[in-house]
């Protein structure tokens, strides 16, 4: 079935009304994974897809590529990862806590400084007692910086014994040090060095690279909530109150009747999703897109980190997938694997693999894939998975795919054939929707 304009429905109370299908594909669009991207990847589709996500979440796991450049290869394919730090070094981008650490827009510095400055932000807080107990050798450091230029944490010696295990991650000194200058204003990222994070001073990386950015001009603490409340209904597409404020880190769960005020104003429209149990609010400016067919036809693999998964409660909510992040749990706990990688098809999350890239022998290894429960291991499904596997693959330069197992077992040796078959990239009629 298409999602067509009578698909749409108003409800007794005039409300609009999605069905559950058209509710995950409004999702999807707003993420941009809806449709293949069109043609070839240029640098300015990374700010732009950093800018429609409002975030891009950072994570140094790199099994396979880091979550940052596996997030954007699923929204734009092929396209150089060497365009992420640039876009930091000249300013386009810069490094903030928001979900968690994140790239987000230089245009929206002042609001994301007055979130984290806020009182109740966590790493605010953390940065703050830091600084409190090591007053004067961070002022040492930052004087050092301010004369000498930027720095990275491997300048510096470890003289800790190992540093204060209790404290960022068992850092050493100057490491703790320099992201809490980071966290409270005084530092920023100037730019990533083989992902290293160089520190500088914020108002020498402000005046280089982003001189129309006035760090003194700072809206209110109501502005800046508002603001980050309308923009996660327009990233998210469609979504309930209570998954409103995990995507900007925002504190406690919303309820309904605090979105009344937003819901008058006309930036957000309250609607009615078929299954849910509480009503849905979409952006006021989704609403003329959602009166057109939504055709999902984009198959791909997903970071663990990526923002369609980051909120458990939602993935499993929007489409019945629950979903964890392994890689922090000990190894004898885990069910699927270290850094799994949730598998898009077509409008729905029909499975996971557990991936490894060997990049010095050209090979992908795939050491387990699972298909969802409900999924059928059809030859056009396994079609699409296959295609969406060699293209990630090929994107990490490790064309050699290797499938270890899979559940349902049988799957993995129609995944390799599919895999030995001519590219379907180009493939005509290649149409079929979720739930062929």
């Amino acid at each position: 079935m298409e999602v067509t304009p009578c698909n749409l429905w108003y409800d007794g109370r005039d409300m609009l009304a999605l069905s559950a299908r058209q509710a995950r594909h409004l999702h999807l669009a707003a993420q941009g994974l809806l449709v293949p991207p069109r043609g070839r990847a240029k640098k300015a589709d990374v700010l732009a897809a950093i800018a429609r996500m409002q975030l891009l979440q950072i994570d140094t796991i790199h099994v396979v590529a880091r979550s940052p450049y596996l997030v954007l290869f699923s929204r734009l394919g092929d396209y150089q990862p060497g365009w992420l730090e640039a876009l930091l070094a000249e300013g386009a981008i810069f490094e903030t806590w928001a979900h968690e650490a994140c790239f987000a827009p230089i245009a929206d510095y002042a609001l994301h400084r007055r979130h984290v400055d806020g009182r109740n932000h966590w790493a605010r807080r953390q940065a703050q007692r830091m600084h409190d107990d090591h007053r004067e050798a961070m002022d040492r450091l930052l004087a050092h910086v301010r004369e000498l230029g930027p720095v990275k944490s491997s300048d510096f010696e470890r003289n800790d014994k190992g540093g204060e295990k209790r404290w960022w991650w068992g850092w050493k000194s100057e490491k703790r040090w320099l992201e809490a200058l980071f966290v409270l204003g005084e530092l920023m990222i100037a730019r990533r060095d083989k992902f290293q994070r160089v520190y500088d001073l914020t108002e020498r990386v402000l005046a280089a690279a982003a001189p129309d950015v006035d760090p003194t001009v700072s809206p209110s603490e109501e502005e800046m909530r508002r603001t980050f409340i309308v923009r996660a209904v327009r990233a998210l597409g469609v979504t309930q109150a209570r998954w409103i404020a995990d995507y900007f880190r925002l504190g406690r769960r919303l309820k309904d009747v605090e979105l009344d005020p937003f819901v008058e104003s006309g930036d957000i429209v309250r609607v009615e999703v078929e299954g849910w149990g509480n009503p849905g609010y979409m952006h006021a400016a989704h609403t003329e897109l959602v009166q057109s067919p939504l055709r999902a036809t984009h198959s791909t693999l997903l970071s663990p980190f990526d923002p369609v998964v980051w909120d458990r409660e939602r993935a499993t909510g929007m489409f019945d997938f629950d979903y964890r992040i392994e890689c922090y749990v000990p190894a004898e706990k885990r069910q699927y694997g270290y850094f799994v990688l949730p598998i898009l098809r077509r409008g729905a999350l029909v499975g996971r693999l557990d991936a490894k890239a060997h990049r010095v022998d050209g090979i992908f290894e795939i050491k387990s894939v699972y298909l969802q429960p409900g999924q059928r291991p059809t030859e056009a499904l396994t079609r699409d998975v296959a295609e969406a596997i060699r293209t990630c693959a090929a994107w990490h330069r490790t064309p050699k795919v290797q499938i270890r197992k899979s559940d349902p077992r049988p799957w993995a040796k129609s995944l390799r054939a599919a895999l030995a078959a001519p590219s379907a990239r180009k493939r005509k009629g290649a149409d079929l929707d979720e739930g062929e």
